[in-house]
């Protein structure tokens, strides 16, 4: 097994520890309201996919 010949500085290590970033949701907008949706979800405010109806939304007035 490989052994290292120098040790390896605090700055090395955390720099390539640093490219592990967390990237946002890829957001899409939904083909019947326009609102931002996470792609291949359903649209929580008007509950359409795909064009389709998937979940009953009331329009209630509490």
């Amino acid at each position: 097994m490989a052994v290292p010949k120098h040790k390896t500085s605090k700055q090395r290590t955390h720099t390539r520890g640093a490219q592990w970033k967390v990237s946002g949701p890829a957001l899409t907008t939904c083909s019947h309201c326009g609102q931002l949706v996470q792609s291949h979800r359903v649209c929580p405010s008007c509950g359409y996919y795909d064009k389709v109806l998937k979940i009953e939304k009331e329009q209630g007035n509490d």
